[in-house]
C-alpha cells in the first residue's frame, strides 16, 4: 500500500515539499491521449467533523466509460495551509488508490501540478509518490497570470509564474465556455497533457474524470456521515 506520512508541521510538510519536487520527471511524454485507462481523484470534505472522502474512478480513455471506482474515508490529519493542500488531501486520495484493482496509466486531479506557489501542486506530489502519470486540471485560477485564451475549443494560453516561467495552460475545453487550466504532475508533458484534457472533456468544460469522481466522493462523505 502507498502511503505518506503526515508531517507534524508547516516547516517538515515544507522540507517534504523540497525533497520530493526534485524526484519530480519533466522530460517524458506520457501516455497517449484517448487510449488505456485513465483515473480521475477528487475529494470531499466535512469541516465539522473533520472528515475527507476521496473517490478515485477509472475510465477507459477510449469510450470515457466507467471501468471501476472506489472510495475511501479518513480523518484530516493536517491544517488548512494555502500552498500545503496535498497533505490534508493525498493520505484518503491514496488510500482510494490502492483499493482499485486496475492501474491506470495517467491519474488526473481536480487541482494542480506545477502550477503551484511552490511548483510542487497535489498532482506533482501524487506522481511522485505513486510512480504514476500524472496531471492537474484545475476549475479556478491560483497563483499565475494568464491572457484569456481563443474562444474555440482547443484555444489555450500559457500560465505564467511570477518569473515569467510557463507552469500550465489556460485551455478552452467547450467553445465560449471558461476555460480550464492545465499543469503537468509527474511523467507528461504539458502538451499531452492538454490533449488528454481536451479527449476527456468532449461534452462539458471539465473532464469526465473530475465529474466521476466528485460525484463519487460527495456521494461517499454524504453515506459516512
Amino acid at each position: 500500500m502507498t502511503s505518506v506520512k503526515t508531517p507534524a508541521d508547516e516547516a517538515e510538510a515544507r522540507a517534504v515539499q523540497d525533497e520530493l519536487r526534485n524526484r519530480v520527471v519533466f522530460d517524458e511524454p506520457g501516455p497517449p491521449a484517448g487510449r488505456g485507462l485513465v483515473a480521475g481523484v477528487d475529494v470531499a470534505y466535512d469541516d465539522e467533523r473533520d472528515l475527507v472522502a476521496a473517490a478515485a474512478v477509472v475510465l477507459d480513455a477510449a469510450t470515457l466509460e466507467v471501468v471501476e471506482e472506489a472510495t475511501a474515508v479518513g480523518r484530516v490529519s493536517f491544517p488548512y495551509v494555502p500552498g500545503l493542500l496535498a497533505f490534508r488531501e493525498l493520505p484518503t486520495v491514496l488510500a482510494a488508490l490502492d483499493a482499485l484493482t486496475a492501474t491506470p496509466d495517467l491519474v488526473v486531479c481536480d487541482g494542480y501540478g506545477l502550477a503551484h506557489p511552490r511548483r510542487f501542486g497535489l498532482a506533482c506530489h501524487l506522481g511522485v509518490v505513486t510512480g504514476l502519470p500524472s496531471m492537474g486540471v484545475a476549475k479556478n485560477a491560483f497563483t499565475f497570470t494568464y491572457e484569456e485564451p481563443g474562444g474555440r475549443r482547443g484555444d489555450a494560453t500559457p500560465l505564467l509564474a511570477e518569473d515569467g516561467a510557463e507552469v500550465g495552460r489556460a485551455l478552452r475545453t467547450q467553445d465560449g465556455i471558461k476555460p480550464v487550466y492545465v499543469s503537468v504532475g509527474h511523467r507528461v508533458s504539458l502538451d499531452n497533457a492538454c490533449a488528454h484534457a481536451l479527449a476527456l472533456s468532449p461534452r462539458f468544460r471539465i473532464p469526465e474524470t473530475t465529474r466521476h469522481a466528485d460525484s463519487l466522493c460527495r456521494r461517499a462523505l454524504r453515506e459516512a456521515l
